[in-house]
């Protein structure tokens, strides 16, 4: 990363388009995380939706370990295991036996939203509902004790059985709250826990979260200090005309999901174009853009900064919207790789 500016990071919903499947969308995702190890970008993180037909990443951790696998010194990790869905003993047995496949590389975020509609979510729950959501607290003390090398004391028939993630753990997860409301924000300061606000997403109401949270916090003995950084769009490419051209894809099925519209795969760039969203969605459209980050590299370099330093980070997480174009191939990104590269200064894309 550069020595002026903040660290950067990346998340990746890993996007299905129009003439993607599954396997290309997941193949597309491991080249990004390549390009983001080679390039020097701290953590690769990805995100868990379900039951969407533009987002292939439905499973944290087998994403996490097909893409750990495939790259050498990256931390890797969820953003986030929606927790509710979950038994917390199953999310602290697979991030303990990630981390001990790959020590000191693995992070675990944690969130508490249900991450798809609610016929799904309640398949997920096995009939939970908001039970699950309510206890969320509890799953999350839960996951924590479990994934400890001294593990837990469970009391069953007059006796206290010893229940512990992996038999013998050396290391222990990075583990991370992730939210888009204050709720997250006041359960990781209390427990003195990393904190993450989700701003590529909600894009409001992030500084009055960090500083609950700061305020807030509580220290442990693994976070003396608050711990946290910002998440945003980016699009960057060789000028601002084309990062707009690439972002339209995106900010397209944004649209859809805040109105109600139609969810598809995504489209490509020339499928977005063609393409006529009703009048009365343009200021939605307008509003989204502008809390983005896109632009030529200077520009989103520049900006970046200067949103680490209003929030008060050192490190950036970006999640790279940049669409594809109908000649790029099926099991790459390419503009979300340039993306990437330009952040970091790579002007050849060669390192």
């Amino acid at each position: 990363m550069s020595a002026t500016g903040p660290t950067l990071s990346v998340l990746d919903l890993v996007p299905v388009r129009s003439n993607q499947s599954s396997a290309d969308a997941v193949a597309a995702s491991r080249r990004l995380a390549r390009s983001a190890d080679r390039l020097g970008f701290e953590r690769y993180w990805v995100a868990e939706h379900h039951n969407m037909p533009a987002v292939a990443a439905t499973n944290p951790p087998v994403l996490i370990g097909l893409l750990a696998a495939a790259t050498e010194r990256i931390r890797v990790g969820s953003g986030g295991v929606m927790l509710p869905n979950h038994a917390p003993l199953v999310v602290a047995e697979q991030f303990a036996l990630l981390e001990a496949a790959f020590p000191g590389r693995i992070d675990l975020g944690i969130g508490r939203a249900p991450g798809t509609d609610p016929v799904t979510s309640w398949a997920l729950r096995n009939g939970a509902g908001e039970e699950a959501v309510a206890r969320f607290p509890e799953y999350v003390d839960d996951v924590i004790t479990l994934m400890s090398p001294a593990g837990a004391g469970v009391r069953v028939a007059g006796r206290t059985h010893e229940l512990r993630a992996t038999p013998r753990a050396v290391h222990t997860p990075d583990l991370w709250l992730l939210g888009s409301s204050d709720y997250s924000a006041r359960l990781a300061a209390e427990r003195g826990l990393p904190y993450v606000f989700a701003h590529h997403f909600s894009g409001s109401g992030t500084a009055e979260a960090l500083a609950l949270y700061r305020e807030s916090f509580r220290p442990s003995p693994d976070h003396p200090e608050p711990r946290t950084f910002l998440t945003v769009n980016v699009v960057a490419a060789e000028t601002t005309e084309e990062a707009e051209r690439l972002a339209l894809p995106q900010l397209q099925a944004m649209v859809a999901l805040r109105t109600g519209g139609p969810l598809l795969p995504q489209r490509l760039v020339e499928e977005a174009e063609a393409a006529e969203l009703p009048a009365a969605h343009a200021s939605l459209v307008e509003a989204m853009r502008s809390r983005w980050v896109i632009g030529d590299a200077t520009r989103v370099r520049s900006r970046i900064a200067e949103l680490a330093a209003g929030f008060g980070v050192d490190e950036v997480m970006v999640h790279p919207v940049a669409g594809a174009r109908s000649a790029d191939p099926v099991d790459g990104s390419p503009a979300r790789e340039r993306t990437l590269e330009l952040l970091v200064g790579d002007a050849d894309g060669q390192g």
